[in-house]
């Protein structure tokens, strides 16, 4: 008589673990923090759109990278639009044009609207806003290519509070949208109109209350399966597990900083290092607290370390580049200078591919 499986294998393609996809995303974001050249910025872009566009599933949620992409051009027009109203911090010689400047009072020195357009001042806008609209896209990769739902699953047990009131933010917009198709789909087959005020004040109430109604019906069933159940501990231990996280949440903030800025990498990758090591042990300890098992939790093999690690070789192949040749990350304004791009940089980040060939293909809903 044959021996019964005490494990079930797999069928067909799995899913990447989500939290490799948002290491990768955020190593490209940190290498774009460092530099202003526009060629490297698009490259990076380039980059991110093409690891989307072969490893994206067919998900509701995968279809965000779009939104991101048009998100960061609006917020490069802003910018743009800003720089040719209030004026550029960078003076510049090549005028484009002047407008009518707008006279402000004595107490508003410093502060201009309208007058001279130069083309310094446009290109430090231009490379500005290139760089924000590059940290979205990197955000939209990552929304893109991990699933929300699967990435609250992979949290430590100690965020289980946070993981579930954020199950609820997240499912209560989807619900939402869903149920005001549904909605207004009754309302043309019995033959009202699905639009105007008289509509949305007979859909609305109903909308509100099913969405609702789904989320709370969502967290009541987290919370059966042991998302609410906690273990007793010792008061010590509770109050070093704030200390260690708050201390390490600090530090990593103060070190963002410290890396975003021009002369602080000496410093803030030690701090860095030591709030992430001290926010994984108030996480770890306050993991006592959680009480619960996962269902065939997502593993993390040799695929997400190459794709964790493609994006982390990224950034700090960018962070080594910005201390020892600057000019080839930052193109000169004043003289203005064409932007080139260069070779090492550029090959830094096309070490960024890697998820592209190593990631598992996504299994499709069909399937």
């Amino acid at each position: 008589m044959p021996k019964p499986r005490t494990t079930r294998p797999a069928v067909g393609p799995r899913q990447l673990h989500p939290g490799a996809w948002w290491l990768w995303a955020l190593g490209l974001g940190a290498a774009a923090s460092r530099t202003t050249n526009p060629l490297l910025l698009l490259l990076i872009v380039a980059v991110a759109g093409y690891v989307v566009a072969t490893r994206r599933g067919d998900a509701p949620w995968s279809r965000s990278y779009g939104t991101f992409l048009r998100l960061g051009l609006v917020v490069l027009g802003i910018r743009l639009v800003f720089a040719l109203l209030l004026g550029s911090p960078v003076p510049g010689t090549h005028v484009l044009l002047t407008l009518p400047r707008l006279p402000l009072p004595d107490w508003a020195q410093g502060v201009r609207i309208g007058g001279r357009v130069t083309a310094e001042a446009l290109l430090f806008a231009l490379y500005d806003g290139l760089k924000l609209a590059t940290l979205l896209v990197c955000v939209g990769a990552a929304n893109a290519l991990a699933s929300p739902a699967r990435l609250l699953r992979a949290l430590p047990g100690a965020l289980y509070e946070a993981g579930v009131a954020a199950v609820v933010a997240m499912t209560f917009a989807p619900n939402l949208v869903a149920d005001v198709q549904r909605l207004r789909a009754a309302r043309r087959l019995r033959g009202g109109a699905d639009r105007g005020v008289r509509a949305v004040l007979g859909v609305g109430l109903p909308v509100l209350e099913s969405a609702l109604e789904r989320s709370v019906s969502l967290a009541a069933a987290m919370d059966t399966r042991g998302f609410g159940r906690t273990a007793a501990v010792a008061p010590r231990v509770a109050r070093t597990t704030a200390a260690l996280t708050l201390l390490g949440l600090l530090g990593v903030c103060v070190a963002a900083y410290g890396l975003l800025g021009a002369d602080g990498t000496g410093w803030a990758l030690p701090l860095l290092l030591l709030g992430l090591a001290s926010a994984a042990g108030g996480l770890a300890l306050g993991s006592r607290r959680a009480v619960r098992t996962r269902y065939r939790p997502d593993p993390w093999a040799l695929r997400e370390w190459s794709v964790a690690g493609s994006g982390m070789a990224v950034a700090g192949l960018m962070v080594w580049l910005a201390g020892r040749d600057p000019g080839a990350l930052t193109p000169s304004l004043i003289p203005l200078t064409a932007p080139r791009l260069p070779l090492l940089p550029a090959l830094c980040v096309l070490v960024g591919l890697l998820p592209a060939v190593t990631a598992p293909t996504p299994p499709r809903s069909s399937s």
